[in-house]
C-alpha cells in the first residue's frame, strides 16, 4: 500500500463511511442510495504482526501482533458536502510482558471511486499502551472525511432509467438496467469506497497472504 497521497476536487478526505437501504414497490425493488460512502477493511490489510528480531519471521519472534476491528461510521448527507465520521478498535497482544511499552502502529485510508480508482489516500497511526504484566491492550482511532454531493450523484437521466417502472408483460420488464454497460459505468463514477487498514510493508503483505 505504497499509493501516494492523492488530491481531487470533487473529495477532500480524512476518512469515511455509510450506507443505503431499499424497499419494495410496485413493480419491483426499488434500491435508495445514500451519498456516504461504503466503509471496509480490504483483505490481508486488518492484521499486522511485529517481529523481535524485525528480519525473522518464525513463530518464536512474533513480538507484537494487532488487529483492526469494530469499525463505525456516522454520515450526514443533507447538505452539499457529504460529511462522514469514522471510528475503529485495534486490539494488540504481545509476547514480552515485563515492563511496560507503547507500540506504534501505522494505518491507511483510501477513498476509492468506482470500485478501483484511488482518489485519496492518508496514512496516519495509533498508539497502543501496554501496562506493565499485561499482554493485552485496546486503542481506538477516528477521523472525518468529506465528498461533494454532486460527485456522488447519479445524474437525471441514470436516475430515471434505473427507477423507471416496468409491468410484466413488458419488452424490458426482465431486463435489469444494470446490464447496460452505460448504466453500470455511471453508478460506478458516483460510487465511493472507504478503505481502513495497517500500513504494511511489502514483506508483512506478503506474511499475511501466506500464514
Amino acid at each position: 500500500m505504497k499509493t501516494p497521497l492523492l488530491a481531487a476536487s470533487a473529495l477532500v478526505f480524512v476518512l469515511g463511511g455509510c450506507a443505503g437501504k431499499g424497499e419494495i414497490e410496485d413493480g419491483g425493488i426499488t434500491a435508495v442510495r445514500s451519498a456516504c460512502p461504503q466503509v471496509a477493511v480490504p483483505a490481508g490489510t486488518g492484521d499486522i504482526t511485529l517481529f523481535d528480531p524485525a528480519t525473522s519471521r518464525d513463530s518464536t519472534a512474533i513480538d507484537v501482533t494487532a488487529t483492526i476491528t469494530d469499525v463505525r461510521s456516522t454520515c450526514g448527507d443533507a447538505g452539499d458536502q457529504v460529511n462522514t465520521a469514522v471510528t475503529f478498535d485495534v486490539i494488540a497482544r504481545r509476547t514480552h510482558t515485563e515492563a511496560a511499552r507503547d507500540v506504534v502502529l501505522p494505518y491507511f485510508v483510501t477513498v476509492v471511486r468506482g470500485g478501483s480508482a484511488v482518489v485519496a489516500k492518508r496514512v496516519g497511526s495509533v498508539t497502543v499502551h501496554f501496562d506493565a504484566g499485561r499482554d493485552r491492550a485496546q486503542a481506538s482511532a477516528a477521523g472525518s472525511a468529506q465528498i461533494a454531493r454532486a460527485a456522488a450523484t447519479l445524474p437525471d437521466d441514470v436516475r430515471a432509467e434505473l427507477t423507471r417502472r416496468r409491468k410484466p408483460g413488458d419488452q424490458d420488464a426482465a431486463v435489469d438496467p444494470l446490464s447496460k454497460p452505460e448504466i453500470r459505468q455511471a453508478v460506478l463514477r458516483v460510487t465511493f469506497e472507504a478503505l481502513v487498514g495497517f500500513q504494511l510493508t511489502d514483506d508483512q503483505l506478503k506474511y499475511n497472504a501466506q500464514r
